[in-house]
């Protein structure tokens, strides 16, 4: 046997019935409308954040106050900067010059630009951080970093200079980086 209890279906439950309802609420005693906030958005906020504001959310029902409106957060895409945790990534295409002899080049920051210097015999996928350069934590304490991973750019077509200069540099560059791949492939057999 079971027991279900139920609001009164003709007055739901709040102990009377409005005989001659207005014709704006039809008699629920509430109205929807539509209000602007102005919402301060803490520095470091991430996508799918909520922000909450208190008592402004929909009223209580019997007279209770208002409950607490939450604003989650969308952020934009940047074409450049990739979020990860409190920290940014940057992707930053170098030469093969550059990846091998070093240089100094300028790379973006959320203030304008910095120059970095890439260390000789830098590898594809290396990866150089700038302390305390990233987004603010949302906790207020610091920044975060900024991450620049280096992708060397291979051209698709060279120029009879270029060819001839990478002709040169393959004669005068000693050692054959593969010497080593078919004895250990073979050891593992």
């Amino acid at each position: 046997m079971f027991s279900i209890q139920q609001p009164c279906s003709k007055c739901g439950g709040r102990g009377t019935i409005v005989d001659d309802p207005c014709p704006t609420c039809r008699g629920a005693g509430l109205v929807r409308e539509s209000k602007r906030f102005r919402v301060k958005i803490p520095a470091g906020v991430r996508e799918g954040s909520r922000i909450r504001l208190a008592g402004k959310g929909e009223p209580g029902t019997g007279g209770a106050p208002a409950g607490d409106l939450y604003v989650v957060t969308h952020v934009a895409p940047s074409p450049v900067f990739k979020r990860a945790g409190n920290n940014l990534e940057v992707e930053v295409p170098i030469t093969i010059v550059e990846a091998v002899t070093g240089g100094t080049v300028e790379v973006p920051t959320l203030e304008g630009t910095k120059r970095i210097r890439i260390p000789a015999g830098t590898s594809d996928g290396s990866v150089q951080r700038l302390r305390g350069e990233g987004p603010e934590k949302l906790s207020g304490r610091g920044r975060g970093d900024i991450h620049y991973r280096f992708h060397v750019e291979i051209p698709k077509t060279l120029t009879d200079e270029q060819r001839d200069a990478m002709d040169q540099l393959s004669k005068v560059m000693n050692g054959d980086p593969r010497a080593d791949l078919s004895a250990q492939a073979r050891r593992e057999v």
